[in-house]
């Protein structure tokens, strides 16, 4: 199937492979007489490049779709610090020609393990209202199948399969490890926010050839989704107390921690201000990571400038001091 990947393109080398179309787009030359180029990103589950088409682009954009996978034969060079594939000749892919595994990344990490920690995370909790609530969750199988697949992003944290899945368990150990040091904070509910927190992206992607978003995630978002999945939970627990009801939800809410973040309110209590600062802080430590351990050269200490962050990364050097085994000199 697919030999060549996205890591293995070097400038001087050939491209010859299969690509999924993650951007498309024809734009004009700074002289407009001759007409108009396209310019593409093209990706896999190992990282993506920049590519472009010269000779009578309008022609070959109308030949295959953004999201579909493509054959490409080109040329990879370096312009101006960034590298990019001179496209000689693209073709749509026939489906027997790929396989998706290779478009999108998974999660490194065990599922059924992971699944466990969630599982172990639920016995955990006491209040009974607070456990039926994410039993209702975790004890639906259609739900649980759809949560240990899913994303959690599109592009910048735990941007592939399993990576909901994987952030949940991450955002549950980094809370355990905050209520050693603040017991004064309500165990049961931290650990149900942090179980719950963004159980609307389960229906905020679509991911078959790339990872996008469905309409209603576009038009609501993932935090108002999950608040409406944990009301509707809610609703179905008996006498659930308004007062535990209403510190959950705000937890779901305010999670984004600021309002130019997509967060409809800002933490005002305890355990919201708590979930707010580890989910953020393992977006964040994933984030540098995924960007470092991918970087196209890997023997340089250095990432490419990274547009979103506005900053290089610094990875280090391969060689290490030499410390002699000798004793100290009397």
């Amino acid at each position: 199937m697919k030999k060549q990947f996205v890591r293995d393109l070097r400038p001087g080398k050939r491209a010859l492979g299969f690509f999924l179309v993650r951007y498309k787009r024809l734009e004009p030359f700074r002289d407009r007489t001759r007409g108009e180029f396209l310019t593409l990103i093209l990706a896999d589950r190992t990282g993506e490049i920049l590519a472009r088409v010269w000779e009578e682009a309008p022609t070959v954009a109308k030949t295959f779709e953004q999201g579909q996978v493509v054959k490409v034969l080109g040329e990879v060079e370096e312009y101006l610090g960034r590298w990019q594939v001179i496209v000689k000749k693209i073709r749509p892919a026939e489906p027997d020609e790929y396989d998706l595994a290779d478009y999108l990344p998974a999660t490194e990490r065990d599922v059924d393990e992971m699944l466990a920690i969630v599982r172990a995370t639920m016995e955990e909790i006491e209040n009974p209202y607070l456990r039926a609530l994410v039993a209702y969750f975790f004890e639906d199988e259609e739900f649980v199948a759809r949560f240990s697949r899913a994303p959690a992003a599109r592009r910048i944290h735990h941007a592939y399969l399993g990576g909901l899945l994987e952030h949940t368990v991450e955002v549950v150990t980094l809370c355990r490890a905050l209520l050693e040091v603040y017991p004064q904070i309500h165990h049961d509910l931290l650990l149900t926010g942090a179980l719950l927190h963004d159980v609307g992206k389960v229906a905020e992607f679509e991911y078959e050839t790339d990872i996008t978003y469905s309409d209603e995630g576009r038009l609501l978002g993932h935090v108002v989704m999950s608040d409406r999945l944990v009301s509707d939970g809610i609703a179905t627990i008996p006498e659930f107390p308004a007062e535990l009801a209403l510190r959950l939800r705000h937890m779901i809410l305010s999670h984004h921690g600021r309002y130019e973040w997509g967060s409809p309110r800002r933490p005002k209590t305890l355990e919201a201000v708590a979930l707010h600062y580890i989910e953020n802080l393992d977006a964040q430590v994933n984030r540098f990571y995924r960007i470092l351990s991918t970087r196209r050269e890997p023997e340089k200490p250095w990432t490419e400038y990274d547009t979103l962050l506005r900053r290089y990364l610094y990875a280090g050097r391969e060689e290490e001091l030499s410390v002699e085994e000798e004793g100290p000199s009397e």
